[in-house]
């Protein structure tokens, strides 16, 4: 009997972590965290006046005009997309592949998740004419899709949407009648930023577009877990920010407040932060970049990475070598390929993808080293890819995929 991803083993239920940056705190956001450890008064649900006012700020250099009436803070994105998507109702469409943590959410509400192929040139955004049709077929069969989720620097893809192809998905999505929840956590993870235009569909559909930023993506550990989400200035955008609020209220999804405090500087960008945010990103964009020359001269196939700390590869020209070794769909190359590499490499069944497509998500991070010290002289070398730590865990994954030729 054919093995689908829901079946077999546990963990295929759960999402697999974002990718992780592998770098230490910025001694700055440790003092501010330390500043405000003695803080006990919570959060209001939605979060309060200084974070959603550096929220505001943020988004201003960004050229999205916003007030803090109009921002919703939460213990990270998957806190505020649920609460959003539990206030808006219906199904919601998603791109093949899409994030982990996506699909869950929508199911977990009781609604339907309908994924739409992604173009060729990139991920994040669904192809419009699929899109289009697939919203047809769905209403025809009773569906009620209100939401488009997507992404303008996609996790898992590692792609950043070209602007018309970001266009065009935004005004198929105007023309079905779908409220688009735009998610740019990983928008300042950019590895080019001369070189790539990142656009926000808030910026095309401004009263028909949300936008979500969890802040781990660029500026905040992990471990201190923060988001802030961006609604329309409209009368729908109030009330489904009300709305939304019932959900924080109700679940008691606050930001932590010493947490709110690091996020407020934090988005306020000073000096350090954003000296941080721009070398790590180079960083990981120089290991990605050789992570995906490896995988092109093992014969396997990728887009070329443009943000984030990670890489989509499909494995599928390796399929003889993998079926030598009994790998036969994405689960069992996911432990395989894990296994060797030591370092997690989710396969593609966790994004959406077909089990059967030998496709997975390999992060960066792992490639910096094993240690903070390593992981710390990666980001100060003029040429990290000269470290011999480094160069070891690349040599390391190009001589498991040579050895499937």
């Amino acid at each position: 009997m054919q093995r689908t991803a829901a079946e077999g083993r546990g963990p295929v239920r759960y999402g697999p972590p974002a990718p992780q940056p592998g770098l230490p705190v910025l001694p700055e956001l440790v003092s501010v965290l330390a500043a405000a450890a003695g803080r006990s008064a919570p959060e209001p649900p939605g979060g309060g006046q200084p974070v959603r006012e550096a929220a505001c700020r943020h988004w201003a250099r960004r050229g999205l005009a916003t007030a803090p009436e109009n921002v919703a803070a939460g213990p990270g994105a998957p806190a505020l997309l649920l609460a959003l998507l539990g206030a808006f109702g219906g199904d919601v469409m998603l791109p093949r592949p899409c994030p982990a943590w996506w699909t869950p959410q929508v199911r977990l509400l009781g609604g339907r998740a309908y994924h739409v192929p992604t173009p060729a040139e990139c991920g994040g955004v669904p192809d419009p004419y699929a899109l289009l049709e697939t919203v047809r077929r769905v209403r025809a069969e009773g569906g009620d899709p209100r939401v488009l989720l997507l992404s303008v620097a996609d996790d898992p893809t590692a792609t950043v949407p070209p602007p018309e192809i970001l266009r065009e998905a935004c005004e198929a999505a105007e023309a079905a009648g779908l409220f688009v929840v735009s998610d740019e956590s990983w928008r300042d993870t950019v590895h080019r930023p001369h070189d790539t235009l990142v656009l926000s569909p808030a910026e095309m559909l401004p009263d028909q577009a949300a936008v979500l930023v969890d802040l781990s993506g660029a500026l905040l550990p992990a471990g201190w877990p923060a988001a802030v989400l961006r609604f329309p200035d409209t009368p729908r955008g109030t009330w489904l920010r009300a709305r939304t609020l019932d959900v924080l209220t109700a679940t008691g999804a606050l930001v932590a407040g010493p947490v709110a405090g690091a996020a407020a500087h934090a988005l306020d960008e000073p000096d350090a932060i954003t000296a941080r945010a721009h070398a790590a990103a180079a960083l990981h964009g120089a290991v990605a970049t050789a992570a995906h020359h490896t995988l092109l001269e093992a014969g396997a196939l990728a887009r070329p990475p443009e943000a984030g700390r990670h890489l989509y590869a499909d494995l599928s020209p390796l399929r003889a070598g993998l079926a030598r070794h009994g790998v036969g769909d994405a689960m069992e190359l996911e432990d395989w390929l894990g296994a060797r590499l030591g370092a997690p490499t989710p396969g593609g069944q966790r994004f959406a993808d077909e089990l059967g497509e030998l496709r997975v998500r390999l992060s960066t991070g792992p490639l910096l080293g094993a240690t903070p010290e390593e992981r710390l002289a990666a980001l100060t070398a003029r040429d990290p890819l000269a470290l011999p730590h480094v160069r070891r865990s690349l040599d390391l994954l190009g001589s498991v995929l040579a050895g499937l030729a």
